[in-house]
């Protein structure tokens, strides 16, 4: 798994390009705080490796609960920038900063 942050100079938001591993997945859905945990409109694409990836453009300057729901099961990242304890989830959520 990884996480690639590139900040935009002519606008203030950070590309967050995320890439997932899931060779047996069907679908991989980036859900967080930035998407109020809907997997609509934050579906990842598989690639022809077997890799998941995709871009979501984040307001700068903020940070982020996050977590990708594989195949309907949750999963967090492993290069998380840290991870937060969630009293709603029961678990910790990769957390991300911008």
């Amino acid at each position: 798994m990884a996480i690639k942050k590139q900040y935009l100079k002519s606008k203030p938001v950070c590309k967050v390009t995320f890439t997932v591993p899931a060779e047996e997945a069907k679908k991989v859905a980036v859900v967080g705080d930035f998407n109020n945990w809907n997997p609509k409109g934050s579906t990842l694409k598989k690639l022809k490796n077997g890799t998941f990836k995709g871009t979501i453009e984040l307001p700068k300057e903020n940070v982020y609960e996050f977590r990708y729901l594989v195949d309907n099961d949750y999963v967090n990242e492993t290069e998380a920038d840290r991870y937060q304890w969630n009293d709603y989830a029961g678990a910790e959520n990769a957390v991300l900063e911008v």
